[in-house]
């Protein structure tokens, strides 16, 4: 396989698995171009890489650097923006872990609560009803929990994590 292949069958591929991380294919397959490239990129050379307009690409970039993944770097002798993600694999998941949880899980964990609190009848249904409701909450509450405890780590999270696990 030569490079480029590979190059777009990475890129391919990781905008495929970003929907399962909680962003869309384009996004994922810049962030995807950015973490290979050697060099910060601009909005046209990622126009021109991935074959996308400039208004998914500028839209795509907003929401990457509103997960913090993406930031802009300064090119000294340039007037365009260029743009880089992170680079270290284990800060990246991290970085991801700590969004998904604070977008996904924090907004069901308050919905759970409040639906799991109310002051309802004795029927079976609504007995039922808040009996269910607060198990998803407590266990909704304990994967945030475990999110945020290995979100927080520093560098190296995975390893440490792992390393625990099988000692």
């Amino acid at each position: 396989m030569e490079f480029k292949e590979a190059k777009h069958t990475f890129i391919s591929t990781w905008g495929s698995l970003g929907t399962l991380w909680g962003i869309n294919k384009a996004m994922a397959q810049i962030q995807a171009l950015l973490f290979i490239s050697p060099e910060p990129l601009s909005t046209e050379d990622i126009m021109e890489e991935l074959q996308i307009s400039r208004g998914n690409t500028s839209m795509n970039v907003r929401q990457l650097i509103d997960w913090g993944i993406v930031s802009k770097k300064l090119v000294v002798g340039e007037r365009k923006e260029f743009y880089t993600t992170e680079k270290d694999v284990q800060e990246l998941a991290r970085i991801i872990a700590k969004e998904r949880s604070r977008r996904e899980l924090k907004p069901v964990i308050k919905t759970l609560n409040e639906v799991s609190t109310q002051s309802l009848g004795n029927s079976e249904a609504e007995k039922e009803f808040l009996k269910q409701t607060k198990a998803l909450y407590e266990m909704a509450q304990m994967v945030d929990t475990l999110f945020n405890k290995v979100a927080d780590q520093k560098q190296h999270w995975v390893n440490k994590t792992l390393f625990k696990l099988f000692t």
